[in-house]
């Protein structure tokens, strides 16, 4: 399937969905360039583990201040009123329920809202680290990848077979070809490109998905 969007592209569409005022975590990877892409005029809060409430997106090049990172080790920016404080105190903030979003990775994706974003293999992140905190801390969990794998097998499973990093907390998926929310324990298609049909999308998609009367076009800009 040769139509599918760019990480951007993925990153863009995930932007778009953050309410205003929400205090959001952004995983390590893929999901940090989220930041780039927040609506004018909507107020959004970033946090990170390492300990910044408030960061934005990261700094033109040979412009870093390496003092001023994220949890990925990556150059960021602070908005007015940022605040600074230990790394204990920011797990405190995602333990305590305080987040409303978290944004993860993932290899895998169940039905039922399972997540593996971590694993033991060869040349794979070798431990499952803050995410362990996020996915049972944040209010929700939105995930952003692929709709499959590098040699093409669906990432949208029946069942994760990877190890898992939270069990039922999954709510949204943004993938490269669609937006499936996960409702009682079930894919429900939100949107899709409308370059493909919904026997094709399925193709790629382990799991059944839920068809209901309305399916949206998924239309990103070139980002």
């Amino acid at each position: 399937m040769s139509a599918k969007l760019s990480n951007a592209q993925i990153a863009w569409r995930a932007a778009q969905d953050l309410p205003d005022g929400a205090y959001v975590n952004l995983g390590i990877g893929f999901p940090e360039m989220i930041a780039k892409f927040k609506p004018d005029g909507r107020e959004v809060i970033y946090h990170t583990e390492n300990g910044i409430l408030d960061f934005g997106e990261a700094p033109p090049a040979g412009q870093e201040d390496w003092d001023l990172i994220n949890a990925g080790k990556k150059a960021v920016t602070a908005n007015p009123g940022a605040a600074f404080f230990h790394h204990a105190d920011s797990f405190s903030m995602v333990r305590g329920g305080h987040l409303d979003i978290a944004v993860l990775g993932a290899y895998e994706v169940a039905e039922n809202g399972d997540i593996a974003n971590w694993s033991t293999g060869p040349g794979s992140v070798p431990a499952v680290g803050g995410a362990m905190d996020l996915v049972h801390g944040a209010k929700q969990i939105w995930v952003v990848t692929d709709h499959v794998t590098k040699d093409g097998k669906p990432k949208l499973l029946k069942h994760c077979r990877l190890p898992l990093t939270g069990v039922g907390c999954v709510t949204t998926v943004f993938t490269s070809l669609a937006v499936v929310d996960i409702k009682n324990g079930r894919f429900v298609l939100r949107e899709k490109l409308p370059s493909i049909s919904v026997e094709e999308l399925q193709a790629v998609t382990e799991a059944t998905l839920v068809v209901g009367d309305k399916v949206g076009d998924l239309v990103v800009p070139n980002v």
